[in-house]
């Protein structure tokens, strides 16, 4: 891994010290201000971090080494986006207010349609690679992965691609889609699904 990569991976820490400095805080000194501080560093730190590092190193569709010594762009993505997938809560919340979450994904850089229902436990790992029309409804611990680790035979393999879903789509409760599948318009998913990686259905 790469000195930037090891870098990078504080990144999860770093964002936990903040928001434990921030209750500290707001123990020491109730008021709005800690309040909003650490919803800061929970929610808009860590969008302010993804947008900028797509700026330097932008995320690209494909395959790349893992364990190679080139900085791999998706690592720094998944460091900066692991504290939700640590604490699922945290988005949880934003999927009980109708569009609220899919306005955060568009903030992540996904193409998000109008009318979509997110489950409280839906799980997404890769939130700017993600393409979902109008519609969609995503059932109980469904879960969306725009990439995908293999172990090669020398190297770690990465391959990273966004999910397609079309208009009108049903993915049922434990439904797992990963990176390049496409689900056509108006598809119903049964229950406990899998799309594979480049599918289409």
């Amino acid at each position: 891994m790469t000195a930037a990569g090891i870098l990078i991976s504080l990144f999860p820490l770093g964002l936990v010290a903040g928001a434990i400095g921030c209750v500290v805080w707001l123990a020491a000194a109730p008021s709005v201000v800690p309040v909003c501080a650490l919803l800061a560093v929970l929610y808009v730190l860590p969008l302010i971090a993804f947008r900028l590092h797509q700026l330097v190193a932008p995320l690209k569709a494909g395959g790349a080494r893992l364990d190679g010594k080139t900085y791999v762009p998706w690592w720094g993505g998944h460091q900066i986006q692991l504290i939700y997938i640590a604490v699922p809560q945290l988005e949880a919340l934003l999927r009980m207010v109708p569009g609220l979450y899919s306005l955060w994904l568009r903030a992540w850089g996904s193409k998000i349609g109008r009318r979509v229902h997110w489950t409280p436990q839906v799980e997404v790992t890769d939130r700017s690679l993600l393409d979902v029309g109008d519609g969609v409804i995503f059932g109980h611990r469904a879960v969306l992965f725009g990439h995908v680790i293999r172990h090669g035979k020398q190297h770690l393999l990465l391959y990273v691609r966004p999910v397609t879903i079309g208009d009108g789509v049903f993915v049922g409760a434990g439904s797992a889609i990963g990176p390049g599948a496409v689900i056509r318009p108006g598809v119903r998913l049964d229950a406990e699904t899998r799309v594979y990686p480049m599918e289409v259905v």
